[in-house]
């Protein structure tokens, strides 16, 4: 496989798994529905910044030990589970937001950091996003392929996400769906809330 047909198989599988269902995907819209725009961007930013960690670590070659290594996938997979299903009690749980739509300033809003610490956190502690890269390096990307080919990938892969995670922030954000939001909260925390809990229980559950 030349180069470019490497770049463009690679990105493209990239682009699918960014834009499928997930609990990057559930992450983004739930920020973005809650607090802000800015919140839900910032979260997508975390998720790219989560995909870096997860390149890091099968370019350097630790990605072979964790797929020959039960204990610490299992390890990843656990931890992973726990902070999902952490999230989701905590959606279900939370209090109504007072969020006001005409205001920029959203008292209830939290942090860039904090917002890109859960994007980054749900990443990385998400078991399929490291099978799926593990495979990417295996199948698609070898051991001889040209570190500025890689490096190329790299950043292709974390703006593609970043990317993707923006436009979501950006739809989910609209005064009329926050309207809707505000209206329907405690029933929308609740099904977000049940389906990160849903997705932690099957990570746990996910054989390698």
């Amino acid at each position: 496989m030349d180069n470019i047909t490497l770049i463009a198989t690679a990105s493209l599988l990239n682009l699918l798994a960014a834009i499928s269902p997930g609990p990057d995907f559930v992450m983004a819209v739930k920020n973005s529905l809650t607090y802000s725009r800015k919140t839900g961007i910032f979260t997508g930013i975390g998720i790219g910044l989560g995909i870096s960690i997860h390149i890091i670590y099968c370019a350097a070659g630790i990605g072979y030990i964790i797929s020959k290594s039960i204990i610490v996938f299992n390890v990843i997979k656990y931890i992973g589970a726990a902070y999902l299903i952490y999230i989701g009690i905590k959606a279900i749980l939370s209090k109504k937001t007072k969020i006001e739509i005409n205001r920029n300033d959203i008292p209830d809003d939290i942090s860039w950091f904090q917002a890109i610490r859960i994007g980054f956190l749900t990443n990385v502690l998400n078991p399929k996003a490291t099978l799926f890269f593990l495979g990417l390096f295996t199948f698609v990307i070898k051991p001889q392929t040209p570190i500025y080919i890689i490096f190329i990938l790299s950043l292709i892969m974390v703006f593609t996400a970043i990317s993707w995670f923006t436009l979501v922030a950006l739809f989910f954000s609209q005064q009329r769906i926050q309207v809707i939001f505000l209206k329907f909260e405690k029933a929308i925390n609740g099904f977000f809330g049940g389906l990160l809990i849903a997705l932690g229980i099957k990570i746990a559950l996910t054989s390698k």
